[in-house]
């Protein structure tokens, strides 16, 4: 394999010498990580991933399953079934992260070509900042419920105060980095697994486990599995090396792969379990901030909502140091820390016309329903190329401006059209199957409401990849392996 490049590409000024401590703000953006950096083992994945799904947000999962009229136990399954797919994607998406030392979606240039890749970078940042402001808009909401608890009036002056108050906080993490995320994750874990544990016990006396109803069609059954799989594992496979580009090079591929996926797998199954649970004892267990509540004891709602806030803080912030580095991997040629200020900018902006536009959250929820539908594309390529060349990168190559040399992955003007065909074909195929509130494909439409987008987009978008580039993938290995 190539020696990973230490070149500092656009967005990092970092200094390989430079002190690691998890209280400085982190410099490097997406360049290699040099092996002088490189610290720790894959099972600090398992805490990262478990800190950022042990949140309301996997519990509100859950309970929408049961909404498509299922009863528990087979709510259960399909949660088991949907997780187990959804985080294979993220565990397999994790492993070229100790290989090269950069980021997802510079890895995906390979696939992409350094030019082409610039298109499913910014296509993430997009979705990120969707997700971060609607992870914000529900932060303030925890919040104003909270000052209502305590008897306060949430005018528009309080409301901005709130809002200007999670700005604050969600700032902090992002921008101290990868070394201060991966280390506050890991508590949030076990605090959020305890508080979840309570709720957990004082849920299950008023939940209805013993009604097991008919079989559900199989039109429901591709419903779940697609919003499971894509709203779970799926949605964080474009982060995987993200986050693992830190580990040593000779890091087991089996541990990361295990230590990734059930990292989020474990807490999302249990949490959604939970979710639907809840959901057969309340009709609103889909709100998470006014509706959920309502099956609780109300001295346990201050701390649940308290809960609410901290989780949503964590998802956003992995959600929020990845999209910096996809708006780097984009060739926009600022810092890492200074995207965090364009993201919370951003999220501040529509949390303030959510907050007052009940509309806008409806409409947000809807666009972010519609993105997802890149990823399985996107993921399918992605790991079909890593398969193709068996894990082996030439990693300047990667970095062709930096390097001052267009390297193996530059194909057509840095294009690779295999690869943007592949994905743009498989999107299609995606639109065709999808069945949401927004838009129902003719595909779909014509199967009473079958719902394959998921499947259907990455079958398609792996196997066309498969067929058009297979030849020059597996000699693009054979020259990194050679080199």
């Amino acid at each position: 394999m190539a020696e990973a490049t230490t070149t500092a590409p656009p967005g990092s000024t970092s200094d390989p010498a430079a002190p690691t401590s998890v209280f400085t703000v982190e410099q490097r953006g997406i360049d290699a990580v040099p092996a002088a950096e490189r610290q720790g083992g894959p099972g600090r994945l398992f805490g990262l991933w478990a800190g950022t799904n042990t949140t309301v947000f996997t519990v509100v999962y859950g309970a929408l399953v049961v909404s498509f009229g299922l009863s528990f136990w087979y709510a259960v399954a399909l949660i088991v079934v949907g997780n187990v797919l959804g985080f294979t994607v993220t565990g397999l998406t994790s492993l070229q992260g100790p290989r090269t030392g950069t980021s997802t979606h510079s890895v995906s240039r390979a696939a992409f070509g350094p030019r082409g890749g610039k298109l499913p970078a910014l296509l993430s940042w997009v979705m990120l900042v969707g997700f971060e402001a609607g992870g914000m808009v529900l932060i303030v909401l925890a919040g104003l419920a909270l000052l209502d608890q305590a008897g306060i009036t949430t005018g528009t002056p309080v409301k901005l105060i709130v809002i200007a108050v999670a700005a604050g906080l969600q700032m902090l993490l992002p921008l101290s980095g990868y070394h201060l995320i991966m280390k506050v994750q890991k508590y949030f874990a076990w605090i959020f697994a305890a508080m979840f544990t309570v709720m957990a016990f004082l849920v299950a006396p008023k939940a209805d486990f013993t009604a097991h109803g008919a079989a559900p069609s199989l039109v429901t059954i591709s419903l779940v599995l697609a919003m499971v799989t894509a709203s779970g594992g799926l949605s964080w496979a474009d982060m995987g090396s993200d986050y693992s580009r830190y580990l040593p090079e000779d890091s087991a591929p089996r541990k990361v792969f295990a230590c990734a996926a059930l990292g989020g797998m474990v807490p999302n199954i249990l949490l959604q379990i939970l979710g639907a649970a809840v959901a057969t004892a309340t009709t609103n267990a889909a709100d998470p901030i006014s509706g959920l509540p309502e099956i609780l004891p109300g001295w346990f709602i201050t701390p649940y909502l308290l809960l609410a806030i901290v989780s949503l803080l964590a998802v956003n912030t992995t959600d929020m140091y990845s999209s910096g580095l996809n708006l780097l991997a984009v060739g926009i040629p600022i810092k890492r820390w200074m995207v965090v200020f364009i993201d919370l900018t951003l999220c501040t902006a529509i949390t303030l016309w959510a907050v007052f536009s009940a509309d806008f959250y409806t409409l947000l929820s809807n666009f972010l329903s519609l993105i997802v539908l890149w990823l399985g594309p996107w993921a399918a390529v992605y790991l079909t190329d890593w398969w193709l060349r068996r894990g082996r990168y030439d990693v300047p190559s990667l970095f062709p401006r930096e390097t001052g040399r267009e390297g193996i992955y530059w194909h057509k003007g840095g294009v690779r059209p295999a690869g943007l065909t592949a994905v743009l074909l498989g999107f299609v195929a995606a639109v065709l199957w999808v069945d949401s509130t927004v838009f129902v494909g003719p595909l779909s439409k014509a199967a009473d409401g079958l719902d394959l987008s998921v499947f259907a987009g990455a079958l398609v978008a792996g196997v066309v990849y498969w067929l058009l580039a297979r030849r020059t993938v597996r000699a693009e290995a054979e020259l990194t392996h050679s080199a």
